[in-house]
């Protein structure tokens, strides 16, 4: 949905618990006019029984960078901490289940705004972080952080604990095994000691 004021543009996207406004303008300088949004001039995100979040881009693209690589790590089965240093935006892992999404306010003496998000509201979330990254009308880049392949210790991670112990432990106990088996059976026959030879009489010397 656009709606044009001039030459303002404001870009909605609206998810079940969440609506995502953007408002800008052409980027003149470069050529763009019409529908095309080149520069960001503000955005809010609307949320169900939530405060109102508003802010710069540089807000919204400290979003997008811990959000989405954090929903990527998810679907992955890696529940781990998203931040970038010096930025107002971390995600992770909630001590009670769920997500914790906390934004730190530009304005001084303004609390941290610590919220917890289900399931359904952090795909919500990403589902209009998307939709803007992926408009065509939004004609600036959104930078995100490459997908990367992910590390050792997070594939090890991903594999439940009672399976990660089930291979040393199945080791074990067939070494057990083997070795009880071992003191079953009977020991290994020894060959009876050669006989030693009959001594042999000694000549006798001749008569004279």
């Amino acid at each position: 949905m656009v709606q044009s004021s001039v030459m303002k543009q404001s870009l909605v996207f609206d998810q079940l618990s969440c609506r995502l406004q953007v408002e800008g303008l052409p980027d003149v300088s470069i050529g763009q006019s019409g529908a095309a949004l080149g520069i960001i001039t503000g955005w809010s995100l609307q949320w169900v029984g939530r405060p109102l979040l508003e802010g710069r881009r540089e807000h919204l693209q400290a979003l997008m960078q811990v959000v989405l690589p954090y929903a990527r790590h998810l679907i992955s089965g890696v529940r781990r901490d998203f931040s970038i240093a010096g930025e107002p935006v971390d995600i992770g892992p909630h001590p009670e289940g769920g997500h914790r999404l906390l934004l730190r306010s530009s304005q001084p003496d303004t609390p941290p705004l610590d919220m917890h998000l289900d399931d359904a509201e952090l795909a919500d979330l990403v589902r209009v972080l998307d939709l803007l990254r992926l408009d065509p009308r939004v004609q600036l880049p959104l930078e995100i952080p490459e997908p990367e392949p992910l590390g050792p210790r997070e594939l090890l991670e991903r594999i439940p604990l009672h399976r990660r112990l089930t291979a040393p432990l199945g080791g074990a106990a067939a070494l057990a095994v083997s070795a009880a088996l071992v003191l079953l059976l009977p020991p290994p026959a020894v060959p009876p000691a050669p006989t030693p030879p009959a001594p042999q009489a000694a000549p006798e010397a001749p008569r004279p």
